[in-house]
């Protein structure tokens, strides 16, 4: 029997005390067990959050998602934290306090703005790798990114003090995804409601979209961009259509040698190839319980280089190992398991729960892979590397640098990815310590480091031992951050300079990070492929990227005896008993609270107040034009010049680097005609609170190709009334300037990559009013429409080249305000400059009313300025 009225509540009893629940199985009956776990913690939410008619509404068309694996229904999800990075939270906190001044400038209290539920910061994407392969490279690195970024962070702090509910955590605590697996999430948590005391699912968003590694333990959650975020801190639920959940049946079990990395690997490539673009990913089957929670978050970080939303797996015995050995307290732990098997959200290995679509996956045919040269899902074996950099164009001068003509230029154990699991860095060390013991060095040319992310590891890597043998390769720990992954490496090497300038070498970026494109690791390399840490070693010791290490030894010792990665690579047994030797819970907690003493942290004065006081001559925290009530729809009948046409993956990276400012770009001019130093002008990423800086670097990045324009330089398009070749920005402007519309046309999986929200940004500073794409990627799409620009799908079939737009060819768009609803038809005209026309009917890329009332508001920061003045008392 199903109760499709309110909620049915429980009561359970835990320890001393009595909880009460939402009762899923009495609510749901017999439909329970066909429903995916993902879509039971949805309908606990709201069930519990949403009580009135449309929760009502929203939890029916839940269960009768099981009749067809699909719905348009949508329905209210509300997280119970938000968790952001500082190179997220920076720009969020601006357009905060940006909103608070222009509430005070309409006579309203400032403090009236606050978010509405707690967010953690981590101050992670900042830290870069200046100094490696030698001791102090910890404390090295902290002074250069306390120096770099001083007024940034003490903006931070002020915003701890001015916001409530705000909390910041210090650089070195670790990267905000280890951190949210190992201290903030509870898998279930409780709350007062009533005068009751409740149980409930641990739920969250993040404005990073690799949020999804907490569900590898079972918390629910997923990366949106910092304006969505916004919306939630404010007191607004997110809206979601009821996603597509694609099941994916893990059997079987990896067989020795073979890693979390080369399985995450293969899921990208299954899953890009099926096209889940959106859709909620969960692991289900007799597979899952072979996995520890440490490999499952391995799987679930890379939820956006497949394209999903989630990659869930489901609460089970394995999740409660993972509590208990990273030092939560025991009635923590069962709590945890008591409310999973109550409530019905408690894995069973053998359930077939009713999928929108399903993939199998057999563990034991996974083999040892890589990821690249270009994208996480162009997987190849490791065996393959020569074979493929044979595909690329040698270097102008190959063979005569004295490097290899494709030299190892970075070997990174990076990222949260690949170092929130000991077991990873464990088998890394026993690579290194092997290697150590026959005699092997870092080739001088390579660029190493170990950047875990969480300072548990420091503790232990020491007490396994291996830690000096890491330190002996090169690869001594350099902090606790995102470092290379996020574009964060430092500068290359001198040899390796030296031989891309004579053109004697293409440098080959190797690191255990998740994503590759090209610019992104450093804006110098545009071939990069992603492995396990292991592999990283055993490739930074060969420092030849074209090495095939099944067959080619990685060196050769002192006396000529050749070394081969199969005599270095760790058994699972080896790896097992380090890591039963190393552990301790204790580590996590203590090493945490450590870290979060940092001294130069606490020593950075901040602001006192409600306002932030902006500092006209700043470089780095700039009061946004777009925060504003005057910020109106960009929507409306228009004709308008394609300001940029683009092909395939332009990644957010393309759209608004974070990497290293070139000191030979126009953004380096306005920098230092401003008084920054030429040699010392920091990464993109920490320039994100001015909007002077931002709107400069959009669409700066060498790798990205303007069909409109091939052959201008980096960040450059046509003007087309003055034929001049330009800055995007200057183009831009010249076209506000005279009252002229513009827009973006696009091919597939237009804004992959990051969740930054200064992509959606910068083409709101542009003027561009709507980006016409083959595909969108899922937090892009919705941060294009925070900012007010209509993301709209062109017609099957129908891409950039075979429209061949070429320059004085214009577009009409009709995209009435009225008009705008979820998936609606919206008719645009390419008009020829010989005054031909081709109609297309393309749809707005829109899937709530919330979105579509967004766009008629101009955006999100508008609708909360305009929701909270209409909250106030007359």
């Amino acid at each position: 029997m199903v109760n499709t009225n309110a909620p049915s509540l429980g009561t359970l009893p835990v320890g001393a005390e009595n909880f009460t629940v939402i009762d899923l199985p009495a609510h749901c009956g017999e439909k329970l067990a066909r429903l995916p776990w993902v879509m039971r913690l949805l309908l606990e939410n709201v069930l519990r959050c949403a009580p009135g008619p449309e929760g009502q509404a929203g939890a029916a068309a839940l269960l009768e998602w099981l009749e067809t694996g699909s719905s348009e229904v949508e329905i209210p999800f509300q997280p119970s934290r938000v968790l952001m990075h500082d190179t997220t939270s920076t720009p969020a906190l601006v357009d905060i306090a940006a909103m608070r001044d222009e509430l005070a400038e309409a006579g309203v209290d400032p403090t009236v703005l606050r978010p509405q539920l707690p967010v953690d910061v981590s101050v992670d994407h900042s830290l870069a790798v200046e100094v490696f392969g030698q001791p102090g490279a910890i404390a090295a690195n902290m002074q250069h990114e306390i120096r770099r970024n001083a007024e940034r962070y003490r903006f931070l702090r002020w915003a701890s003090r001015a916001l409530p509910g705000v909390h910041v955590h210090a650089p070195g605590t670790g990267i905000m995804h280890t951190m949210n697996l190992e201290q903030l999430a509870t898998v279930v948590t409780t709350e007062e409601r009533e005068g009751r005391a409740w149980l409930v699912p641990d739920t969250m968003i993040g404005t990073d979209s690799h949020t999804p590694m907490v569900n590898g333990i079972g918390v629910l959650g997923w990366g949106v961009g910092g304006l969505e975020a916004q919306t939630v801190m404010f007191g607004l639920p997110t809206m979601l259509k009821i996603p597509d959940v694609v099941g994916v049946r893990l059997v079987g079990a990896l067989r020795p040698g073979v890693l979390a990395t080369d399985l995450a690997l293969v899921v990208t490539q299954r899953l890009r190839q099926l096209d889940v673009t959106g859709d909620f990913v969960e692991f289900f089957g007799p597979g899952v319980g072979t996995l520890a929670a440490g490999e499952r978050s391995v799987i679930a970080n890379m939820a956006p280089e497949y394209g999903a939303t989630t990659g869930y797996f489901p609460v089970d015995g394995q999740t409660l190992r993972y509590l208990r050995e990273t030092g939560r307290k025991e009635e923590a732990v069962e709590r945890v398991e008591a409310y999973a098997r109550r409530v019905g959200i408690w894995f069973d290995p053998d359930a077939d729960p009713r999928y929108t679509r399903s993939i199998e996956i057999d563990l034991a045919t996974v083999d040892m892979h890589v990821a690249g040269p270009r994208r996480p899902q162009d997987l190849q074996r490791y065996s393959e590397l020569r074979e493929l950099l044979g595909r690329e164009a040698l270097p102008p001068q190959p063979g005569t640098g004295g490097l290899p003509d494709f030299p190892v230029a970075i070997a990174a154990i990076t990222s949260c990815t690949n170092t929130s699991d000991p077991g990873l860095l464990i088998a890394a060390g026993l690579v290194a310590r092997k290697a150590r013991a026959r005699g092997l060095t870092p080739p001088h040319w390579v660029k190493t480091s170990l950047a875990p992310g969480s300072p548990a590891a420091l503790a232990y890597l020491e007490r396994s031992g291996l830690l000096p043998d890491l330190e002996a390769m090169g690869f001594g720990i350099v902090g606790y951050g995102c470092t290379t992954c996020i574009g964060n490496p430092g500068p290359l090497t001198g040899p390796v300079r030296q031989a891309q300038d004579g053109g004697s070498s293409r440098a080959v970026a190797i690191l255990s990070g998740n994503r590759n494109f090209p610019g992104r690791v450093h804006p110098d390399i545009d071939l990069s492929f992603i492995m396990s840490p292991p592999l990283a070693v055993a490739l930074g010791l060969a420092g030849d990227a074209r090495r095939n290490l099944e067959t080619e030894p990685v060196q050769h010792a002192a006396d000529g005896t050749p070394v081969f990665l199969r005599e270095l690579w760790p058994t699972r047994e080896e790896v097992r008993g380090h890591l039963e030797r190393s552990q301790d819970p204790a580590d996590y907690q203590r090493e945490f609270a450590r870290a979060a003493g940092n001294p130069l942290w606490l020593g950075l004065k901040a602001p006192e107040g409600p306002r932030f006081p902006w500092d006209p001559k700043s470089t780095a925290l700039r009061r946004p034009p777009f925060a504003s009530r005057k910020a109106g729809s960009l929507l409306g009948r228009y004709t308008a010049h394609p300001l940029l046409v683009l092909g395939d993956d332009i990644t957010t990276d393309h759209i608004s680097p974070a990497s290293a400012i070139p000191p030979d770009s126009f953004v380096a001019d306005f920098l230092v005609e401003r008084g920054e130093r030429r040699e010392d002008l920091n990464v993109f990423a920490s320039r994100r609170g001015n909007w002077e800086v931002m709107v400069r670097a959009a669409f700066f990045n060498k790798s990205m190709r303007n069909l409109l324009a091939p052959q201008a330089p980096v960040g450059h398009t046509l003007h087309v009334p003055s034929g001049e070749v330009l800055p995007v920005w200057q183009a831009a402007q010249r076209y506000q300037d005279a009252g002229d519309a513009v827009v973006v046309l696009a091919g597939e999986r237009y804004g992959m990559g990051s969740s930054r929200d200064w992509a959606a940004k910068g083409q709101r500073l542009l003027g561009i009013r709507a980006v016409v794409a083959v595909s969108f990627e899922r937090i892009h799409r919705s941060n294009l429409i925070g900012m007010g620009i209509l993301p709209l799908l062109l017609p099957a079939g129908v891409t950039p080249q075979s429209l061949d737009v070429q320059p004085g060819d214009r577009i009409e768009v009709q995209a009435l305000p009225q008009d705008i609803a979820p998936r609606a038809p919206v008719k645009v005209t390419v008009v020829r400059s010989s005054g031909q026309k081709l109609e297309l009917l393309a749809r707005a890329a829109v899937e709530t009313q919330l979105e579509a009332s967004l766009l008629r508001e101009g955006g999100v920061l508008p609708a909360i300025l305009h929701r909270t003045l209409e909250a106030q008392p007359a």
